[in-house]
């Protein structure tokens, strides 16, 4: 016997089975290609979603890293800060005769050096002076006579670093009070120089 009348033989009911079993196989070929498409459906909506998360993580590590970013320079300009602010005061007290001495164009220049150093981070200087109170950028100290809720005098700068607040302006607000009244010597010496 050969191995093909071996095969024939071991079919159960030979040709006609084949023949009785062949529309089971269609129905059932297409039952398996209905799941195998549902499977390949259900494979393309996971690899859709897989794609749009790595997107998404990829898009939040960005923002994650330009934000880290972002926090490190408003870091370092809260550190440079008083340095400006010391530098300011101390120029601010320098004797005109001291005005021509090499050292003290040094401090100027290193005083200078600092405000580009902010200017290329872009950092601003909040205004106040003369302006109505604002309590997002400045930060009321005390109350004094002059205008009502109009920012009297500056007693520390406030700054931007972009369109977030590093340090509000420390400032006296206006009571409504008349500004003669109540003044002393120096509240009047101090007046005159923020506004001459």
């Amino acid at each position: 016997m050969t191995n093909e009348e071996q095969g024939e033989s071991q079919q159960p009911g030979g040709a006609e089975a084949s023949i009785d079993s062949e529309p089971d196989d269609v129905e059932g070929l297409r039952a398996r290609l209905r799941e195998e498409q549902e499977k390949a459906q259900t494979a393309y909506a996971n690899w859709q979603r897989t794609a749009a998360d790595f997107q998404n993580l990829k898009r939040r590590m960005e923002e994650e890293r330009s934000e880290v970013g972002r926090l490190a320079n408003a870091a370092l300009v809260i550190n440079l800060l008083p340095l400006v602010d010391d530098l300011e005061r101390a120029l601010s007290t320098v004797d005109s005769k001291l005005a021509g001495l090499t050292w003290v164009d040094g401090v100027w220049l290193i005083y200078r050096k600092f405000q580009m150093l902010l200017d290329n981070f872009g950092v601003k200087e909040v205004p106040a002076d003369g302006l109505p109170f604002d309590p997002k950028v400045h930060e009321a100290i005390s109350e004094a006579p002059g205008e009502e809720g109009t920012v009297v005098s500056v007693v520390q700068k406030g700054y931007l670093l972009g369109d977030r607040v590093v340090r509000p302006a420390l400032v006296i607000v206006g009571n409504g009070a008349p500004e003669a009244e109540g003044r002393g010597t120096n509240n009047g010496d101090t007046q005159a120089d923020l506004t001459g």
